[in-house]
């Protein structure tokens, strides 16, 4: 087709494209077109020429309709609605009713066009992750910049990105500072500022600053291709319920055809009516009973709600997880990265009387900025919070599982466990107050100077924002919450409690989890799993719904899930599941819905004295009012 180009306002628009984006529109008026055309000239006397006009509303409107019904048919020896609407229009005008099977092709054809049109609007949620994948990237070597495709970049590669650019690669910044929006990945609306070591991920936007950043993730690997990789899946992959609403609609399309086949026969026979009559409600019985709206009671609304999800940053990798997450009667958390933000902080200081919090701060800051230990992170992490100016140590050196020992201001120091600083003499008001942090879960670190204790610090990896809130909507809605975890008892239930779960299991082992998911499943159902790492793969994938932290979580974690939370926010898991229940929901009210107008239209034919046109419009109304009902779930 030429590419002749149509003036707009803001682009060139081709026929080429006008054609793909709105044929089925098209098709529908021009059968709409010869339909008037035939109405007029049969007014005025011009019976060959309304017959004309009527073939080519056949034709123009149910072409596409009737080459798809007899692909199915010789290629998969299979029936489906569409030659049933062909074949009933078809077999109306044999008996003269032309002008009654042309309504129906082009209802028909007009009800096609805006189910497409509604499933392109339920994908476009989705289908929009892709405009975020950067074509090219400027690559670094030496002081030359090369311009490359993105695809094209390798593990180690220094690119540059300048203000206002796509991020091409997940990588890490190894100069530059910058506000970096995160919202394609993540959701976050406000932009995260980002400088020297922070990790940045492709398809991001960023703001003020030239950054050079590392490629540490190929092109195939990254956060975004992953993303698209999952939508892929999720538009792909059929929920059981699709897939069993399509194996029905063969067998019924069958019997349809089989029934529509004795009422052309025996009526006559049976009850006296003549042969057009018998052929006429043979006709509309094949329209009527035709499952159009059942089989578009199913996807409409689920792969609506799969966008919903997408919207709010939660992605799910199938219709069949939307449909298992509104079924599970308990949750499993991961604590460490789930539950937790997984990172370490400082929670109490305890200085030895006569020196500041800051004082204390600032020594063990000093003796662990080297260390890539997360708790000595945390410490350090503290005192740039309270722009602290550290000390040079010197003469550093680890204790390996103990802690650190080293030189500040020429005082030997030493910072870590206890055991450590075993010639210390600790009174008893410094051990209680050492053991009721640590019965509170949390970690406690012991600072000594010049052989004298001069306090201790406590770190705790704190509960994630809006976790209780989370866990305690789960427990409104009637689920089991349980946290499974390798980490310490005490520890455990600290955070167990303060997040409000009904039972906690901690000091397990990978394989040990994923037999607590198996003993959930027998004891409560459907069971949901949340976590982040390589050790609770066994778990997700052995849950009925395995769901992944998405930023903070594993490759392994990632790939294993079925769902996955962008934001890394398990305030959306209540969500999730309350958005699977009503998909469910709606499903089983469209199937209600369509089987009872069925129902109604097919008893109204034999006894109702139903025409064609009234058949064709409530049959076909019925099916865009179950799509309708389906596109719902995008709000």
């Amino acid at each position: 087709m030429s590419e002749v180009v149509i003036s707009s306002e803001n682009r060139g628009i081709t026929i080429t494209e006008m054609w793909e984006k709105h044929s089925g529109m098209i098709i529908a008026s021009a059968s709409l077109l010869m339909i008037g055309l035939g109405w007029i000239t049969e007014r005025n006397g011009l019976g060959g020429w309304s017959i004309i006009c009527f073939v080519l509303a056949y034709v123009v409107g149910g072409y596409r309709k009737a080459w798809e019904g007899l692909e199915t048919l010789i290629k998969e020896r299979d029936l489906d609605v569409d030659l049933l609407m062909v074949v009933a229009a078809i077999g109306a005008a044999s008996i003269g009713y032309w002008m009654d099977g042309a309504v129906l092709i082009f209802i028909f054809c007009l009800s096609g066009a805006l189910e497409d049109y509604s499933m392109e609007k339920t994908n476009q949620d989705i289908a929009a992750i892709l405009k975020y994948r950067p074509e090219e990237a400027m690559r670094l070597s030496g002081d030359t910049e090369t311009k490359v495709k993105a695809s094209e970049l390798h593990l180690g590669d220094v690119v540059v990105v300048r203000p206002g650019e796509r991020i091409p690669c997940d990588g890490m910044i190894l100069a530059g500072i910058s506000a970096v929006d995160q919202a394609s990945i993540t959701g976050e609306s406000i932009p995260v500022d980002k400088a020297t070591n922070d990790p940045v991920f492709a398809g991001t936007m960023n703001g003020q600053g030239a950054l050079q950043i590392k490629v540490t993730k190929a092109a195939n690997d990254t956060l975004l291709s992953r993303i698209i990789h999952m939508v892929q899946e999720a538009k792909n992959e059929l929920p059981p319920s699709q897939l069993f609403i399509e194996r029905f609609e063969g067998i019924y399309a069958k019997s349809v055809v089989g029934l529509a086949v004795m009422l052309m026969i025996l009526p006559p026979f049976l009850f006296g009516w003549t042969w057009k009559e018998t052929i006429y409600r043979a006709m509309i019985f094949l329209v009527v009973a035709s499952p159009c709206a059942l089989v578009s009671s199913i996807m409409p609304a689920m792969l609506s709600g799969i966008s919903n999800a997408a919207r709010k940053g939660v992605l799910f990798k199938g219709g069949v997880h939307l449909e298992q997450i509104g079924n599970v009667n308990a949750v499993a958390f991961d604590k460490t990265g789930t539950l937790t933000e997984g990172k370490p902080k400082v929670t109490d200081i305890f200085p030895v009387e006569g020196n500041s919090e800051e004082d204390l701060l600032r020594l063990a800051a000093s003796l662990e900025h080297l260390s890539e230990h997360p708790i000595a992170k945390a410490i350090v992490e503290a005192a740039h919070k309270q722009n602290l100016i550290l000390e040079q140590a010197a003469t550093m050196q680890a204790v390996t599982g103990m802690g650190v020992s080293g030189t500040v201001n020429g005082k030997e120091c030493r910072i870590g466990k206890r055991g450590l600083l075993l010639g210390l003499v600790l009174d008893a008001d410094k051990l209680n107050k050492a053991q009721q942090l640590e019965s509170e879960g949390k970690t406690v670190v012991f600072v000594e100077s010049e052989d004298q204790f001069a306090g201790m610090i406590a770190v705790q990896d704190i509960l994630r924002t809006h976790a209780v809130e989370a866990i305690q909507q789960l427990k409104k809605m009637g689920k089991h919450v349980v946290m499974l975890t390798g980490d310490a008892k005490l520890t455990a239930e600290a955070i167990g409690r303060a997040a409000g779960v009904d039972e906690i299991f901690a000091e397990l082992m990978p394989d040990e989890k994923l037999q607590m998911i198996k003993n959930m499943t027998k004891t409560y159902g459907k069971v949901a799993m949340v976590g982040d790492g390589v050790n609770d793969a066994p778990a997700l994938a052995a849950a009925s719904v395995g769901i992944a932290m998405g930023a903070a979580g594993t490759d392994v974690a990632l790939e294993t899930a079925n769902v996955v939370l962008m934001t890394d926010d398990i305030l959306k898991i209540p969500y999730a599941i309350s958005l699977g229940i009503r998909t469910s929901r709606v499903m089983k009210q469209n199937i209600t819905f369509a089987l009872a107008v069925i129902l109604v239209l097919v008893s109204s034919n034999f006894w109702g004295g139903l025409n064609l046109p009234s058949g064709v419009v409530s049959h076909e109304g019925s099916t865009l009012l179950v799509i309708l009902s389906g596109l719902r779930l995008l709000r």
